[in-house]
């Protein structure tokens, strides 16, 4: 049985990407009002001043100043703002993936909240605006940085909203069986893991899970099963006291083997990786 949908959402986001396509600030009635749009890019609003209104799926909502909103890619959407007090609007464009599954589903409502913090928005919003003009290599990771912020800032604003995206996309399609996949082998780290078993969870010959699994989660499960116990690892070697011995064993592996694995795959042995965090 499926735990915590938190934590099952988390084992997905690890593998999330995203990308900024647009940012700017805007105020006025122009180039607010459209009718019927499906979008392929997500939309991310800070509205500042004025009134209006979206609908999205059929669904009206009206968002008023300190709001966030998150407007899904695929949602047909149609938005009005008034021309006597029209909206002054802080928004960026942007993708957000993992492997081939859209981080908002496109039959999700509009995620609007209020901002816990507008003072704190705005200057996150006017940073991103500055660095997404810069088109540089810092500037694009600032930019990320500033849009992954206001996403969680508008997640965890709203309690309600929090639980509904997270149990909506574990149970959406394919998220929801591998899901069981992940969980499975976050259970069994310590233990022997075979491809045949994985694919036995979803209901699939093993050549059909290998390039199943690596189109959602961007790496082949085998692979991914290694990354979780490396993980595991530099955490036990930098936050507790077993021995190295201690947690070969915790990731199934002989002592002599982990230690040729970790530092093929982090750069530095064991010993060397713990001396360095403590």
């Amino acid at each position: 049985m499926m735990n915590n949908p938190g934590n099952l959402t988390g084992r997905f986001l690890q593998n999330l990407t995203v990308k900024v396509t647009h940012a700017q600030l805007r105020s006025g009635y122009s180039g607010w009002n459209r009718t019927l749009e499906t979008p392929t890019f997500n939309r991310l609003y800070y509205i500042d001043r004025g009134e209006g209104k979206v609908i999205i799926n059929g669904v009206t909502y009206y968002p008023r100043a300190g709001q966030l909103m998150i407007m899904p890619a695929g949602s047909t959407q149609t938005t009005e703002t008034s021309m006597n007090d029209p909206y002054t609007r802080y928004f960026c464009h942007f993708d957000a993936d993992i492997g081939e599954w859209p981080l908002f589903h496109s039959a999700n409502k509009l995620f609007i909240c209020d901002a816990p913090n507008p003072d704190s928005v705005r200057v996150i919003f006017t940073e991103m605006i500055e660095q997404f003009q810069k088109d540089d290599v810092l500037s694009i990771l600032r930019t990320q940085a500033n849009v992954l912020n206001l996403i969680a800032t508008c997640l965890e604003s709203n309690e309600n909203i929090k639980t509904d995206f997270m149990q909506e996309f574990i149970h959406t399609g394919d998220q929801g069986k591998l899901a069981y996949v992940l969980q499975y082998i976050d259970e069994r780290l310590d233990k022997p893991i075979e491809i045949e078993e994985l694919a036995e969870i979803v209901h699939l010959h093993p050549n059909y899970f290998i390039p199943y699994f690596k189109k959602f989660i961007g790496v082949p499960p085998m692979h991914y099963v290694q990354l979780k116990r490396m993980e595991h690892a530099k955490r036990q070697l930098s936050y507790s006291n077993f021995s190295i011995s201690d947690i070969a064993e915790q990731v199934s592996m002989e002592l002599a083997h982990f230690s040729k694995y970790f530092k093929k795959t982090i750069g530095i042995s064991p010993s060397a990786y713990r001396n360095s965090t403590k």
